[in-house]
């Protein structure tokens, strides 16, 4: 392919994953008017290029738990209870699995590593420049553009930014979300320590845009990334102890593991009240303990198949109207990604995704820790950037706990592209660059 084709590729593939994972910053920066148009431009793009370039789908390596979980939420429509918020949702997701499905099957791995930081460069230097701007020009709190509020006192969640950079946070950057933005920060670190590690960038532009994503991170002072990150930490060290050990002596790896995750969970229940304390988080978890129990109470009346997918909770339908409101805000999420497949598709889909992200992390793991074969030789080096899909989903599992972002926008497409590449990586012979 010609060298100004793969440019063309890479930039529009980095515009689109900037809009998948700061669609916020579009939609108050353009409205929804404006966001659909580059929402529009970014699956026309997708759908044109695959057409375009045929890649080898490869169907025997393709993961069947997606194409699974896609039947069974497209099917949902037949017995929805809201069949025309299940048509929009429906054509949301799939949008964005095509867009995934681009990036898995055009781009390399090395270019979709590429085009990811360079992505989040983006993202992040757009929002230091903007909470500098705020705190030094503004030092107000901004609200969206387009948008007018009648209420004398409008919620703190619906401002673009409250301007606290220079009081030490918390920032919510040009996403308008301290805990997304704290997310993409964590994914920034991963990415840029393993371009470190695996030495495709200049050490001290490196270990700047690294330091970077670490202070962001810091700055959002988000709970729920916080414990990701620790999940990431853990993984990480167990999966570099895997590959000291070999293929062949790792049950002691296992075993620790299994003690490990029941050690934590007996001090999650038993320290909980002063771990949320710590973390400057009220015992309801920010109100989630309630919305939470509205959505078991909702989801045990069709407990088998669910209401019907809807991606994003559409509020002007029942049972979405007022179900999680809080503090003046409606919420359009379960805060909760298991929670809210069980809401909409029932066990049949908590089955269905279960099986589609515990398929990905098993095949992420063995990708991260098994010396990779070239021929029929067992002397291959580990790549760093194999590590990539173990921590990356890692993340998004941890953050499923306590947000629902794994089945829309930027969760969904990073799940597509690592159950997508790590499946035909699985049956590769060579290891990722």
């Amino acid at each position: 392919m010609p060298v100004r084709s793969r440019l063309a590729i890479r930039s529009f593939a980095t515009f689109l994953l900037f809009t998948v994972l700061a669609g916020q910053f579009w939609r108050n920066l353009l409205g929804w008017w404006g966001f659909g148009a580059i929402v529009l431009i970014a699956v026309v793009g997708s759908v044109a290029a695959l057409a375009a370039y045929k890649p080898d789908w490869m169907w025997r390596r393709f993961p069947k738990s997606l194409g699974v979980f896609l039947v069974l939420a497209t099917l949902s429509i037949i017995w929805s209870f809201y069949p025309g918020a299940s048509a929009v949702g429906l054509v949301l997701q799939w949008s964005t699995t095509f867009a995934a499905l681009f990036l898995a099957l055009i781009l390399s791995w090395g270019e979709f590593l590429r085009v990811l930081a360079s992505a989040l460069r983006w993202i992040l230097g757009l929002s230091l420049l903007f909470e500098v701007a705020i705190g030094l020009f503004v030092r107000d709190a901004v609200l969206p553009f387009w948008v007018s509020y009648s209420e004398e006192k409008v919620p703190a969640a619906f401002y673009w930014s409250r301007g606290l950079l220079f009081e030490g946070g918390p920032i919510e950057g040009i996403v308008a979300n301290r805990n997304l933005l704290g997310f993409i920060a964590l994914l920034a670190a991963i990415v840029f320590a393993v371009q470190l590690a695996a030495g495709t960038v200049k050490r001290g532009w490196g270990v700047a845009w690294l330091v970077l994503a670490l202070a962001m991170l810091v700055l959002t002072r988000s709970a729920t990334v916080t414990a990701a990150l620790v999940v990431v930490v853990v993984v990480l060290l167990f999966a570099l102890w895997a590959r000291r050990r070999g293929e062949s002596r790792r049950r002691p790896i296992y075993a620790v593991a299994a003690v490990s995750a029941v050690a934590v969970g007996v001090a999650l229940t038993a320290l909980a009240p002063r771990l949320l304390a710590a973390l400057g988080k009220s015992e309801d978890l920010t109100g989630r303990l309630d919305i939470w129990s509205s959505v078991v109470e909702l989801a045990r009346e069709r407990s088998a198949f669910g209401w019907g997918w809807v991606s994003y909770w559409a509020p002007w339908v029942e049972p979405f109207d007022g179900l999680a409101v809080r503090k003046g805000v409606e919420y359009l999420q379960a805060h909760n990604a298991w929670l809210d497949v069980w809401l909409q598709l029932g066990l049949a889909g908590v089955i269905a995704f279960a099986a589609l992200a515990l398929s990905t992390l098993w095949r992420s793991w063995f990708l991260a820790v098994d010396r990779p074969r070239r021929g029929l030789t067992d002397d291959a080096p580990y790549a760093p950037s194999a590590l990539l899909p173990l921590l990356v989903i890692a993340a998004l599992l941890a953050q499923s706990v306590a947000e629902s972002r794994l089945l829309i926008e930027y969760g969904w497409v990073l799940l597509v592209v690592l159950a997508v590449t790590t499946k035909r990586q699985q049956g590769a012979m060579s290891p990722m660059p």
